[in-house]
């Protein structure tokens, strides 16, 4: 194997999320109820606070919250970008990510993990308020995971390929997600990353996020935080969620 491409798949093993143990006493359950609470406030000003879900949708579920839903605006401190849902390729990723957009659960969450020329990646919880040591983060969660959907034939890591992070282990799942700066499709031949979108547009915002300055260049922790504000679900209607 090339030298790059060796390199290349020890970042990738970078994408995988650290399991977080369940929480065991009331204090903590308390704690994270506020979590969730603070999360779930998120979305357009004045509009009415939707619940985020305590649990992953199920295939059966994934149709009912993905009608009519055809994609997703990032708003980030860089600009913004636009994912085209895939829901045939996952859709329990594609219901899960619409989801949690519209409760406001990613307001506020930095992306955490930058590698030019591979990856961008955001969706810890965490990253709210550590935005730039990068003890513990990569280890946040929604509070449930989910299996991997895998990609069926044809839908590959592409550029902008939008995809899932995990803990390679069946149920980690959850709300990490990254997005590919190159085409990364032979690095992942186990194809164990749910995909379930493409950035369609604002991909020179992706590519500006993927050289943001890093402490480390195989950790990558942005220097300056990259905020995502806020998500929009848009419809075939075009219209906000």
């Amino acid at each position: 194997m090339p030298r790059h491409a060796a390199v290349r798949w020890d970042d990738a093993r970078l994408l995988r999320e650290t399991p977080v143990p369940p929480l065991r006493s009331p204090f903590r359950a308390g704690l994270a109820a506020v979590v969730l609470l603070t999360a779930c406030q998120g979305g357009l000003p004045g509009a009415t606070p939707v619940a985020c879900p305590t649990a992953a949708p199920t295939a059966a579920d994934s149709a009912g919250i993905l009608a009519g839903a055809t994609a997703v605006v990032v708003e980030t401190s860089l600009g913004d970008f636009t994912i085209t849902l895939n829901p045939v390729a996952a859709p329990v990723a594609a219901a899960n990510f619409v989801a949690l957009a519209r409760c406001g659960f990613y307001d506020g969450i930095t992306f955490h993990r930058v590698l030019t020329g591979f990856v961008i990646q955001a969706g810890d919880p965490n990253t709210r308020e550590n935005q730039g040591d990068f003890e513990g983060l990569g280890s946040g969660t929604p509070g449930y995971g989910f299996d991997t959907e895998v990609p069926p034939e044809g839908v590959n890591y592409d550029s902008y390929t939008v995809a899932m992070a995990n803990a390679a282990a069946p149920g980690t799942n959850g709300s990490q997600f990254f997005v590919c700066l190159v085409d990364l499709d032979g690095l992942f031949p186990e194809r164990n990353y749910s995909i379930f979108g493409t950035v369609t547009e604002g991909q020179e915002v992706v590519d500006a996020i993927g050289q943001v300055e890093v402490n480390h260049p195989n950790i990558g922790v942005p220097v300056d935080p990259v905020v995502i504000d806020r998500m929009e679900v848009l419809t075939a209607e075009s219209t906000p969620s």
